[in-house]
């Protein structure tokens, strides 16, 4: 029945776009799935607190909500989506735990502590960062990408992580976790997001690096990398054309929905991943395989 409904989805979502990044979620018709009725949780972050950027919507709302039913408070970044952003709050904390909201630009240095001092405010305690905001420009020509666009498009992807991690890295201990959203791009390329792919490489890479790091520390590093998933950053990303066309080319004929990456942080923030690090999840219907 899932799969029915997410190919239904997949149909209805056709010729969509937003005029503004990284998008809005309430907006999208029909809106992304990302509290999954069949997950229940089993008390695997009881205790926990975790942060996660661009937690508002997409693929970070999915893991929010995740988090919750598995009993983590859970803080979320957002840039200037507020309503998406309370709407997700509200979500995290139908399911008995806390919730807190930071509306702050990752992209700017100064930022990172006031996020990690702002949680541990609230909470009294911080383990495990998620990194996943990010943006995307797409240009059919090479010679497009202007310093201005690779500069912002590094900014909010990697160099965020960076500030983040140093501000956050003070106050993990033994067993906590970070995990890091990578996407398909890093390992097959995109001809028309270079800037963007070339990001996800470097967290990649990043991912292994620092997990060699800190693993003296007990501290496990780890990344997801998606495929076509339907987030806002899609319809506020491609013409309507690319929009319609979003997830034909994988293995499985459609788009992901963000529901289906959250299992995999809640495997990777958990317990369940105690012997893995510096790795990545790759969730993308065989996108790469057909690449």
């Amino acid at each position: 029945m899932r799969e029915e409904q997410f190919e239904a989805m997949h149909q209805e979502a056709r010729g969509q776009t937003q005029e503004r990044q990284p998008g809005i979620e309430y907006v999208m018709k029909p809106e992304p799935i990302y509290d999954d009725p069949d997950y229940v949780g089993s008390g695997k972050l009881k205790g926990k607190v975790a942060l996660i950027t661009g937690g508002d919507s997409g693929i970070g709302r999915a893991v929010a909500v995740a988090f919750a039913k598995e009993g983590a408070n859970v803080a979320i970044v957002y840039l200037n989506e507020g309503k998406d952003a309370e709407k997700t709050v509200a979500t995290i904390e139908s399911y008995g735990v806390k919730a807190l909201k930071i509306a702050k630009d990752i992209s700017r240095p100064e930022h990172a502590q006031p996020i990690i001092d702002t949680v541990l405010a609230e909470f009294g305690q911080l383990n495990i960062l998620v990194n996943n905001a990010g943006k995307q420009f797409p240009q059919d020509d090479f010679l497009a990408i202007t310093p201005d666009q690779l500069r912002e498009t590094f900014e909010t992807n990697v160099f965020s992580i960076v500030y983040l991690t140093q501000a956050a890295l003070p106050h993990l201990k033994k067993e906590d976790t970070i995990i890091n959203t990578s996407s398909v791009t890093a390992y097959a390329g995109a001809p028309t997001l270079i800037d963007y792919s070339a990001t996800k490489g470097a967290i990649a890479t990043l991912t292994r690096s620092l997990a060699s790091n800190l693993i003296k520390q007990g501290i496990r590093v780890n990344a997801v990398a998606p495929g076509p998933i339907w987030t806002p950053l899609i319809p506020a990303t491609f013409t309507k054309e690319k929009v319609e066309a979003h997830g034909e080319n994988t293995l499985m004929k459609r788009r992901g929905q963000p529901s289906e990456n959250a299992a995999a942080y809640v495997y990777l923030a958990s317990r369940d991943s105690s012997y893995v690090t510096g790795q990545t999840i790759h969730i993308n219907g065989g996108d790469y395989i057909t690449s």
